[in-house]
């Protein structure tokens, strides 16, 4: 799933999304373990959808942008001059 595709979701579809790809997540996880391999892609996938989902709802929680600003970035460390 898309981040922009996310980030258009309300509170309670994030909430929904989440527990869908948690239980999709917890069915290819037992597939895994029965020994079908075909899974893994998705399973790596439903994990990365899981935590796009979750660190929108995070930033929304906080009251963050959704997008980074520039005064957020880490300042540039500067050498000191020896006299």
């Amino acid at each position: 799933m898309e981040l922009s595709k996310i980030k258009e979701f309300t509170d309670s579809e994030l909430k929904t999304q989440e527990a869908q790809a948690g239980e999709q997540l917890f069915r290819v996880r037992f597939q895994k373990s029965l020994g079908d391999t075909a899974g893994v892609n998705k399973l790596r996938e439903l994990k990365k959808d899981i935590a796009r989902i979750k660190t929108v709802a995070r930033q929304r929680a906080l009251g963050q942008a959704t997008a980074p600003t520039e005064s957020a970035a880490p300042a540039k460390k500067t050498k000191a001059k020896k006299a």
